[in-house]
């Protein structure tokens, strides 16, 4: 967590001034440190580089946790499973074990080998259409952020598709977030890996309770992170009072007669923020002015499932083939 983001910070509890003691850092960056809100005492630690302001009275499921646990759990009482999940050819695995076969070998720090299995499989796990899209999202945010200054937080990181992208191509500091300390620890090791880790700082916290000062924030980013923020409320609002600037979400929406996926969709409480004119009308409401950027329209499929994993899915949506559209919501 690099020295800037301390002035940017507040209790997420009770929006109270923090005091910092540092025991460690590396060179502009706390290592190890505890802030304390001088208002209602809260304590809020940096570990591993990690800042963590995540509060106890709000739910939250770690679903890459639960993954990993239960995968781990798996193959341990499964050992001739993981013995041929991990040690045959891999190109004699369903694309689905493969990709889970690289999610390990991120787990025992061996990326060069995880990096060639996910750039290899990924066309087999997501339609032509889809990777198209989504990457010409990925570079209009950084076409629209390219020459301005000041850090970028992105939200809801998840496995730092957009973080990565941002802090290759943008001179500029980039703040990844999660809700979960687990994904971060991924991503600062996958980071340093890449030899992009002095360019990104790290924060733990529930966007429905961010950490930040209001207006502290100049520019927001997301990659498909809004509609995975479960119970969602106020989310808008709470990002409408730390955001400036500009808020730059890619998203993607259901057509409104997909009624297999939209009933899903529903059934998960996603429906706000997966189709379109839901999801402006939520953005207006909190106060923010939208306009839709880089539209384009893409053939989705569901992922595939493990064979060897018999049943494992990556994806939960789409459950059935759709078209989606893909954009940059920009709000203001």
């Amino acid at each position: 967590m690099h020295d800037f983001l301390i002035e940017m910070l507040e209790c997420p509890a009770c929006h109270g001034v923090l005091t910092w003691a540092v025991s460690s850092r590396r060179w502009d960056r706390l290592e190890e440190a505890e802030a304390c809100c001088r208002a209602c005492q809260a304590t809020y630690p940096v570990r591993e580089g990690i800042g963590l302001f995540l509060t106890p009275d709000l739910p939250r499921n770690d679903l890459w946790a639960q993954m990993d646990s239960h995968l781990a759990q798996y193959l341990r009482q499964h050992p001739e499973i993981e013995h041929r999940l991990m040690t045959g050819p891999v190109e004699t695995l369903a694309p689905a074990d493969q990709f889970f076969r690289a999610l390990i070998l991120e787990e025992r720090g061996e990326y060069a080998q995880a990096r060639a299995i996910i750039d290899s499989v990924w066309p087999r796990l997501y339609t032509p259409e889809s990777r198209t899209c989504c990457e010409s999202q990925i570079n209009h945010v950084v076409e629209y952020l390219a020459g301005a200054e000041g850090p970028v937080v992105d939200l809801a990181s998840g496995r730092g598709q957009l973080v990565e992208a941002l802090a290759r191509r943008l001179a500029r500091p980039v703040v990844a977030t999660d809700f979960s300390p687990r994904v971060l620890r991924r991503d600062r090791r996958w980071l340093a890996f890449l030899g992009l880790d002095d360019r990104v700082s790290l924060l733990a916290f529930d966007a429905r309770r961010t950490p930040f000062r209001d207006g502290a924030v100049e520019t927001l980013t997301t990659l498909l992170g809004l509609p995975n923020i479960e119970q969602p409320g106020d989310l808008l609002t709470e990002l409408r009072r730390i955001v400036s600037g500009t808020f730059l979400a890619i998203s993607h929406f259901y057509p409104e007669e997909d009624k297999t996926n939209a009933e899903v969709i529903s059934q998960a409480g996603l429906a706000a923020l997966l189709f379109r004119r839901s999801a402006l009308e939520h953005l207006v409401a909190a106060g923010w002015e939208v306009t839709v950027a880089n539209a384009c329209t893409g053939l989705a499929r569901p992922t595939p499932t493990g064979v060897l994993l018999a049943g494992a899915g990556i994806d939960s949506l789409p459950v059935a083939e759709t078209t989606l559209e893909w954009c940059v919501l920009v709000a203001r």
